[in-house]
């Protein structure tokens, strides 16, 4: 439920608020894909009127981090397997050379922050029963505090709005307890990345980063079921013989 999962509003900026923490919950996963939701009840859960509710949802669906159900309900789109393989192609290359960029300016204010999320995060799968929740979010703020670090600020909207797109179908595997969870696959990932940005290696954190991301997908298309399949092509229907005829072209007159 909604309401779970967002915090009442004060009656300031409200619009933006919503907006922030709706693009929140999207990129962080908390939101599944075919996961419906109406603005009354989304209002009801901030506190708010459902006018900012609306706003925040317009800009969110402009950004295709949302789409308008038949029935006018807000819903998280799906996505196909192709889609999918195109925007982790992409977040390879973009993610990447943020990472890249990330370990040649990194301050100790960054660094810190890094190892903070990091640290959360191993502690948290180590547990005997990480909690899906906290893990997904760990994995996010970790991930967008190594980026910021790269002070590339045009590049950082852009990995947001890739997270917006992703993000529900993105952490699957850290909510559903798979069995990159059991062999604890992304603490390496991370540990290697953490490793390779601490000694300033640029080229070793993008490795370490493309792992993490590829090793997340790989398990997400072999799973299943959240990424639907691509519609197969439909061949064009024959022209009706009755057009056909009617647009046969004429004989020439001047050739008797």
């Amino acid at each position: 439920m909604i309401s779970d999962l967002v915090t009442p509003l004060k009656r300031q900026t409200l619009s933006a608020n919503v907006y922030e923490q709706l693009k929140e919950l999207v990129m962080s996963g908390q939101m599944m894909p075919g996961e419906q939701f109406s603005l009354r009840s989304t209002a009801l859960a901030l506190g708010v009127s459902v006018m900012p509710v609306r706003e925040a949802m317009q800009r969110l669906v402009a950004e295709q981090a949302l789409e308008v159900t038949p029935n006018r309900a807000m819903r998280v789109p799906t996505m196909t397997a192709s889609q999918f393989r195109e925007i982790t192609r992409i977040r390879v290359n973009l993610e990447g050379l943020a990472t890249d960029q990330a370990a040649s300016s990194w301050t100790d204010a960054d660094f810190r922050r890094i190892i903070q999320w990091d640290e959360r995060f191993s502690s948290e799968m180590a547990t005997g029963k990480p909690n899906g929740t906290r893990l997904i979010t760990f994995n996010k703020e970790l991930h967008f505090a190594i980026y910021s670090a790269a002070k590339m600020p045009l590049l950082l909207q852009m990995i947001e709005a890739l997270w917006l797109r992703i993000g529900p179908i993105l952490n699957y595997d850290l909510r559903s307890g798979s069995r990159r969870i059991e062999e604890r696959v992304a603490v390496s990932h991370h540990a290697a990345l953490v490793k390779a940005l601490r000694q300033r290696d640029g080229a070793a954190a993008r490795i370490a980063l493309q792992g993490d991301i590829e090793s997340a997908a790989d398990f997400i298309l072999s799973a299943g079921g959240l990424v639907s399949a691509d519609a197969p092509e439909q061949p064009e229907p024959p022209e009706p013989l009755a057009s056909r005829k009617a647009t046969k072209r004429p004989r020439s007159v001047l050739m008797g």
